[in-house]
């Protein structure tokens, strides 16, 4: 993969012969020659990455262009609010309190010049700062509160904003990081290392023991070296070439973090944070689906000031889901106007917005398996025994779940796997699983979940084994192309 440097001055840039090419931003983001090579790493350092400025355009038009820019464009909105800042920092939360320990100050502020700091003691938390954000220059401000040393702000900054006695320093670590990547590309090929992220203590766990032996399986069959890690193995990701999230994602949870970091280290990572933070939230979902003509059930968005508009527009029985639900857990069937308002109100306290839908009384609800923009399973998923979802938590047994039932990809309708190809192709390319409801000759799309279930027994009752080889062929062919210099798709 070829480096840009891309700057507002190429005079405030001296490693010109010695480094990656260094190019004007203006140059970048009008001369169309810089579009061609789709396996670029841009390296940004322009002065001001204010919104509609410069070096905003340039992070932006490079992912665009397929390129790897860094820092990304979400990185840049993300560090604009403190909030963010703390959620993302979070994994390093215990490594700040060990590494600022010492000062005597409760306020400290810490340069990063491509992964190191002038004072070497800092120099493993400037590297991990540096790996997650994918920010070439930063600067961090840390703060000591009730005993504890916490992430205030993470300010992008430009090369006119290293102090001159920084400068050299600054340069020389800008040469090592890219001396380090060339050694790198050119040591003998080596066997890609693949982590299988799980939780054993993780109540709805996406694939069972045996389907994870089985991805393992296929991983060396294919040659791969897989290895389970779990969620405290964060610190690990950088010894790997991929990551296969096989636990239960959530935004505000390890397996985000897990992506990010993934993603920020190079890796091929399934799946990838957009698909989580997109999947992951059925606002977002309904908005999508509604903005492209996809079919769904008759929805509205719930705010405070429309809840009288649910009963005329929905009918009751209606489905209430909070946006982060899953498993079934966070959505309910209200039957009764009273029940109606009990539970909205409840779901109003923790979000601002919810999804109320139509209820579709069916026998069960399809799930379309798709990878890389491909259909590999479809199955029946049908209802819990005595209740109107996939699983009854509060069975009489406790949790109960229906039968899942595998089919040949021709055996579903034709209106269910293109209808399905269509939704999970406007998240991304990562592993979907799209849930359709038919009535009759009407379809329509539940949801879109980042992460599908994958069990022995179940989604692989028809392909066997070859499903779990068709995934892991998905990450070679990704490796490979990554390798050689490629855009894996």
């Amino acid at each position: 993969m070829n480096s840009l440097i891309v700057v507002e001055d190429p005079d405030d840039w001296p490693l010109g012969e010695s480094g990656p090419p260094v190019v004007p931003a203006r140059s970048y983001l009008t001369d169309p020659a810089y579009g061609e090579d789709r396996s670029a790493r841009v390296f940004n350092l322009c002065q001001s990455f204010q919104y509609q400025k410069l070096g905003y355009y340039v992070s932006l038009l490079a992912e665009a262009r397929g390129h790897r820019p860094w820092p990304p464009a979400g990185t840049i909105e993300d560090l604009q609010s403190q909030n963010l800042v703390q959620v993302l920092t979070s994994e390093l939360a215990q490594l700040v309190d060990q590494t600022l320990a010492p000062l005597k100050s409760t306020q400290f502020e810490l340069s990063v010049y491509f992964g190191l700091n002038v004072a070497q003691r800092y120099n493993v938390l400037a590297g991990q700062l540096f790996k997650l954000l994918q920010v070439p220059l930063l600067r961090a401000r840390f703060e000591h509160v009730k005993g504890h040393w916490q992430t205030r702000s993470i300010n992008l900054i430009g090369i006119n904003d290293i102090p001159p006695e920084h400068r050299q320093f600054a340069f020389d670590a800008a040469a090592r990081h890219f001396a380090r990547r060339s050694t790198s590309r050119q040591s003998a090929a080596r066997c890609f290392r693949i982590a299988i992220l799980h939780n054993p203590e993780e109540a709805h766990q996406p694939s069972n023991p045996p389907a994870l032996r089985k991805f393992a399986a296929a991983a060396t069959a294919l040659g791969m070296q897989p290895e389970f890690i779990l969620p405290g193995d964060f610190g690990r990701l950088p010894e790997f070439d991929a990551l296969f999230i096989r636990d239960t994602t959530f935004v505000h949870h390890h397996t985000y973090r897990f992506a990010r970091r993934a993603k920020a280290e190079g890796l091929i990572v399934i799946d990838d944070p957009d698909s989580i933070l997109k999947c992951n939230n059925k606002v977002y979902l309904a908005e999508l689906l509604a903005h492209h003509n996809l079919p769904a059930p008759r929805t509205l968005l719930i705010h405070r000031d429309n809840i009288d508009q649910i009963v005329p527009l929905l009918a009751l029985p209606c489905v209430l889901k909070q946006p982060d639900s899953s498993f079934s857990v966070g959505v309910d069937k209200v039957s009764d106007e009273r029940e109606l308002r009990a539970k909205v109100a409840e779901l109003l306290e923790m979000s601002d917005l919810i999804v109320a839908q139509e209820w579709l009384p069916t026998e069960f609800d399809w799930r379309v398996g798709i990878l890389d923009g491909r259909v590999i399973f479809v199955c029946k998923y049908y209802m819990a025994h005595g209740h109107w979802q996939i699983i009854d938590h509060h069975g009489e047994t406790g949790r109960n779940e229906g039968p899942t039932e595998a089919l040949a990809i021709g055996e579903a309708p034709e209106d269910v796997v293109t209808i399905a190809l269509q939704a999970a192709n406007l998240i991304g390319n990562g592993f979907y699983g799209v849930d359709i409801k038919q009535s009759g000759n009407r379809c329509c799309i539940i949801e879109i979940n980042d992460n599908p279930n994958v069990d022995a027994g179940n989604e692989d009752g028809v392909l066997k084994d070859a499903l779990y080889r068709e995934v892991m062929g998905v990450f070679l062919r990704r490796l490979e192309q990554d390798r050689s210099g490629g855009n894996p798709t």
